[in-house]
């Protein structure tokens, strides 16, 4: 699935983080957390010592405490040098504020982090199916599929490969239509979704 491209920034990003900070909380008597770090320990995957480092490095990138849509293009385009990864942060970054508020609190960023790297494959999937529903309305249609392939292709740039002919996004919307759209209406609900990706987990499994 397209969301792996996330998963490999995020998993890059705690690690980056994580040996980043690591032996200066080691020397440090103070520690910097959010309010209710007990709270996010049991919401989450993470431990509390992985919280702090967390926390530490969103702050180093984000000292207010929040970051914007603005400011987290500038952040995520850093890990696509060659390409305008702008549209896909958008989008990435409206799944991130579940909210709405315009801006993505700490405690936001870790909840998504935290089903990204270590949650369940049924929660990985669902929030894959919220990030690829652009308009929330509980369906992802051709439109917002193809406007989603476009923004990967556009954060991937010139050095794709192999070449992308001008069809290419149109032809991996179709395949996805193929393998998703069950009842063939248009439209993938969450339940197609889920079905699909867990038949083609299936198929991927090793036979003895």
């Amino acid at each position: 699935m397209f969301s792996y491209f996330f998963l490999d920034i995020a998993w890059w990003y705690y690690q980056y983080q994580r040996d980043k900070i690591e032996d200066e909380l080691e020397m440090t008597m103070v520690c910097h957390r959010p309010e209710g770090l007990e709270q996010l320990e049991a919401q989450t995957n993470f431990t509390k010592r992985e919280l702090q480092v967390l926390y530490r490095g969103f702050k180093n990138e984000c000292p207010s405490g929040v970051v914007n849509e603005e400011t987290f293009k500038q952040i995520y385009a850093q890990f696509f040098p060659h390409g305008d990864a702008s549209t896909y942060a958008h989008y990435l970054f409206h799944a991130f504020d579940t909210t709405q508020t315009g801006s993505v609190k700490f405690e936001d960023f870790v909840t998504a982090l935290s089903i990204l790297l270590r949650g369940t494959v049924h929660e990985k999937l669902r929030w894959t199916f919220n990030l690829y529903d652009i308009n929330k309305d509980g369906y992802i249609n051709k439109e917002e599929m193809m406007d989603i392939v476009k923004a990967i292709y556009d954060m991937m740039g010139k050095y794709t490969y192999p070449v992308l002919k001008e069809d290419t996004p149109r032809q991996h919307v179709d395949v996805f239509f193929q393998k998703m759209d069950k009842n063939k209406d248009g439209i993938v609900t969450l339940d197609e979704f889920l079905e699909s990706c867990q038949e083609v987990r299936r198929d991927l499994r090793p036979r003895l």
